[in-house]
C-alpha cells in the first residue's frame, strides 16, 4: 500500500492541503527542496523521472532548468494539482509505486528524483530495481527521506528498530511510514546496485527564519531529513 492509497491519504482534503502546503512550507520549500535540487545540479537537456512527483513542485523547478521531466504519482488529487501547475502538456502518469514501472523503457532517463517518498514504500527493493532499470548506465538517483534519528524522536524505542509505523499529520490524518536505522537504509540502496556519491543533512535557508524563527532554529540544530545522490554503474 502506498501513502496515496492508505485510507485515501494524499487524496481528498489531505491532497489539497499538501499541494498548497508544499509550495512555501519550511520543511518542503526551504529545507528539503534546496538540498535536493543542489544535489541534482545542472540538468539542461536531461531526461528526468520524478517518482512520487506530488503537486509538481520539483517538475516546475527542473523544467525551468531545461530538463525534460516525467512525473509519476499515485494520488489523483496531487496529479490534478500538478496538471494545474504545469499545464496540459506535462508528462504525468498515475501509478501505484508499489508495482513495477512497466510502462517505462529500459535506460530511458538520465536521472531519477525521489523526494520524501521512499519511507512510505513497502516494496522498496522492487522500486529500486525498477529505477536501476529505467536510468541509463552512469545516470543518477537523487532522493530524500526522513532522517533515521527523526523516527527515533517520533516513535521512541530502539534506534535500530526497522518497522512500519503510523505517522500523524496535523492530528487529522495518519500515513504509514517505514522507520529504519541509517545502516539499514544504506544497505537497501547499495544492495540494489546503486553507488553512493554524496550524502547531505540539509540546513534551512535564510527564508525559513522569516517564516518561523522557532522552526528555523530547530532545523538548524536537529536533523529531520536526509538527501542522497547515487549513481547507476
Amino acid at each position: 500500500m502506498t501513502i496515496d492509497e492508505a485510507n485515501g491519504v494524499f487524496d481528498g482534503d489531505m491532497g489539497k492541503w499538501y499541494a498548497e502546503h508544499a509550495t512555501d512550507s519550511i520543511y518542503n520549500a526551504h529545507y528539503d527542496r534546496p538540498a535536493v535540487l543542489d544535489l541534482i545540479g545542472p540538468c539542461e537537456g536531461q531526461r528526468i523521472l520524478d517518482v512520487g512527483c506530488g503537486a509538481g513542485h520539483y517538475m516546475t523547478e527542473l523544467g525551468a532548468r531545461g530538463a525534460e521531466v516525467t512525473g509519476v504519482e499515485g494520488s489523483a488529487e496531487l496529479l490534478s494539482s500538478a496538471r494545474d501547475r504545469l499545464g496540459e502538456a506535462a508528462r504525468l502518469r498515475q501509478h501505484d509505486l508499489e508495482t513495477p514501472l512497466g510502462f517505462l523503457d529500459d535506460a530511458s532517463f538520465d536521472g531519477a528524483l525521489m523526494a520524501l517518498v521512499f519511507h512510505h514504500i513497502e516494496a522498496r527493493r522492487t522500486l529500486l530495481d525498477e529505477l536501476l532499470r529505467v536510468v541509463r548506465p552512469g545516470g543518477w538517483l537523487v532522493m530524500s527521506t526522513f532522517h533515521p534519528t527523526r523516527y527515533w524522536e517520533l516513535f521512541g524505542g530502539s534506534y535500530f528498530t526497522a518497522e512500519k509505523v503510523e505517522a500523524d499529520f496535523l492530528d487529522r490524518w495518519t500515513a504509514p511510514v517505514w522507520r529504519m536505522p541509517l545502516e539499514a537504509l544504506m544497505t537497501e540502496l547499495l544492495d540494489a546496485g546503486f553507488i553512493l556519491e554524496q550524502l547531505r543533512e540539509p540546513r534551512p535557508t535564510p527564508r525559513a527564519a522569516e517564516i518561523s524563527e522557532r522552526h528555523f532554529r530547530k532545523l538548524s540544530t536537529e536533523p529531520k531529513f536526509l538527501a542522497l545522490r547515487l549513481r547507476r554503474p
